[in-house]
């Protein structure tokens, strides 16, 4: 008989768990990340205020990102909320959840292609942990900057080879934030002097698109690793434009559309 001491969630932990028995009183769960120990979810921290019918907010099979309210390690009791989970907290906990299931899968791919034992796929994952937040972060890194990015892991060549592959093929997360330019020049080769101020702007970068929409309108988009550095490259690109147009007395303006986030594989 094994006398392990099983692992318990700290107070004020956010858990993903499922409900697992729903009660008038409350519901019991088990915790995804920690070998499905129970927990309980009192009526009083399902929903702020009087609930008529508990199963509106809980039902069983669910999962639901959670607060750890209180821990009794003597009596190992786990007191969960979930009414004090904001909808950043629980978005934040699910990507989290994803980017860890997310890789699983790629050591479990690693393992397959390099054949590596148990125990080298445990000592690579702990590797990685000692430099990343996640597998998956690691994983992404390689894919965007190559394997030399984590030369400090000191990877065997059979396991860089294999992870270089596999990364060859994950589709990259990336941003991007867009708007219309609206355009006018009135001279008689206004068209030309507008298309080959954008033509110029295009040549400079590769992560830049322009689309024509109908005159006087383009839509101009620029796809980047993360929104810092879209914006960043987006204020000169804009000022560039504009400060060309005016120089060639066409008028200018700018309208910003809602940012789009790539889903990630």
């Amino acid at each position: 008989m094994s006398t392990e001491t099983q692992e318990m969630p700290e107070q004020g932990e956010i858990v993903l768990a499922t409900v697992t028995k729903v009660m008038d009183h409350g519901s019991y769960v088990t915790l995804d990340e920690y070998d499905n120990i129970q927990g309980f979810l009192h009526i009083s921290e399902i929903a702020p205020g009087w609930i008529r019918s508990i199963n509106r907010f809980v039902k069983d099979g669910e999962k639901k990102v959670l607060l750890v309210k209180k821990v009794n390690l003597k009596r190992r009791d786990i007191d969960l909320s979930l009414k004090q989970i904001s909808k950043d907290q629980k978005k934040q906990k699910l990507k989290e959840v994803k980017k860890f299931e997310k890789g699983k899968t790629l050591l479990q791919n690693v393992k397959e292609k390099a054949k590596l034992s148990d125990g080298e796929v445990e000592k690579l994952e702990d590797s990685i942990y000692s430099k990343f937040d996640s597998v998956y972060d690691a994983f992404i890194e390689i894919g965007r900057n190559g394997i030399g990015s984590v030369k400090e892991l000191k990877l065997a060549k059979k396991t860089a080879d294999a992870i270089e592959v596999i990364c060859s093929k994950i589709k990259l997360p990336s941003v991007e934030i867009r708007g219309i330019l609206e355009i006018t020049n009135e001279k008689s080769d206004g068209v030309e002097i507008i298309k080959k101020i954008l033509i110029d702007v295009l040549k400079k970068d590769s992560t830049i698109d322009i689309t024509y929409l109908g005159a006087p309108k383009y839509r101009l988009s620029i796809t980047s690793d993360n929104f810092k550095s879209a914006e960043k490259l987006l204020k000169p690109i804009i000022a560039e434009i504009q400060t060309d147009i005016e120089k060639k007395k066409g008028s200018f303006k700018f309208t910003r559309e809602e940012s789009k986030k790539t889903r990630e594989n």
